[in-house]
Parts: C-alpha cells; sequence; structure tokens
C-alpha cells in the first residue's frame, strides 16, 4: 500500500512512480528561469547583473540564458538595461514573486492529467465518475502550495541561512 503523506491519503493500487515523477519534474528551461530569478534575487538593489555573472553564478549555459531572460522580460518580472554597466535587475521584491508563478508561466498549468488541466476533459469516458479525479485534485492542490509559499525572499534568507550554518571549508 503506498501512502502520501501530502495527500493524506493511502491508496491500495499502484500508482507507476514514472507518473508522479513526470508531475513533478520541471523542464531544464524552467530550472534555469527559477535560477536566474533567484540570482537576480540574491542581488536585488545592487545594480544591473550581466548574464556573463547570472550564467557563472548558476552554471546556466549563456546563450540558454539569454533566450529564458528574454522570455522572462515580457511578465515585468524583471528590466534590461543595455551598455557597458548593462544587464538585468529584479523589479519586483523578491518576496512577492513566488516559485508557483514562474513554474506556471514556464511550464503551463501545474495539473498532474490533462482532464484536469482542462486538455480532453470532455472527451473522457469516465467524465463524471473518475475514481481517481479527487486524487488528481489533491495531488495539485499539494504540489501547488509548496510552489506558492515559496518565493524567491524565503530562498534567499534559506540560502543566508545555510551558509551560516555551514561548516568552514578547509580540514586540519
Amino acid at each position: 500500500m503506498l501512502h502520501f503523506a501530502a495527500l493524506n491519503v493511502d491508496y491500495p493500487y499502484v500508482i507507476s512512480w514514472v507518473s508522479w515523477r513526470c508531475f513533478l519534474r520541471l523542464s531544464q528551461r524552467c530550472q534555469y528561469a527559477l535560477r536566474s530569478l533567484f540570482e537576480l534575487a540574491k542581488r536585488a538593489g545592487q545594480g544591473p547583473v550581466s548574464t556573463a555573472e547570472i550564467a557563472e553564478a548558476q552554471a546556466i549555459p549563456p546563450k540558454f540564458l539569454e533566450l529564458i531572460l528574454g522570455q522572462l522580460k515580457q511578465t515585468g518580472w524583471i528590466k534590461s538595461y543595455r551598455g557597458v554597466h548593462g544587464g538585468y535587475v529584479l523589479e519586483v521584491a523578491p518576496q512577492d514573486l513566488s516559485v508557483g508563478q514562474v513554474i506556471r508561466f514556464i511550464e503551463g498549468p501545474l495539473k498532474p492529467v490533462k482532464c484536469i488541466a482542462g486538455q480532453d476533459g470532455d472527451h473522457c469516458p469516465l467524465q463524471g465518475k473518475c475514481a481517481f479525479r479527487g486524487l488528481w485534485d489533491r495531488a495539485e492542490r499539494a504540489v501547488s502550495a509548496v510552489y506558492e509559499e515559496a518565493t524567491f525572499g524565503s530562498l534567499v534568507e534559506a540560502e543566508k541561512a545555510a551558509k551560516k550554518d555551514a561548516p568552514l571549508g578547509y580540514y586540519l
């Protein structure tokens, strides 16, 4: 029997780990978008950050980063500045931007199956009598809640706390 603590259910049927892993997996593009915004959040109020600096600090291929930053500019979350001292700045307060907002922008709705996302719902032969519908709804709410409560401000603070508590990087 599987127990999904976040969903508060015991489930006697075998649900493939692959289907749950795919529901929770984020694309590389999305991970890079999150990491680039995280880097800008860490440097909020310090002026523009160059693409090269973001790429190096977050291990993102520079060419791919440029495409992602161009896409993120459309949201109004970041702004670019040209010139020798140009780069990108976060235009919103880090605590006002959630991981969930970014994931939904890059990936679309956080839905485990198409019928919950409104894709193919009208064509499902089990519409209205699906035993899984409640499970999928609870899964979507649980995952969304985790991503929504995580803001870039809270992630920056978590990294600061982790660095403060980390042992020094030398050994005798």
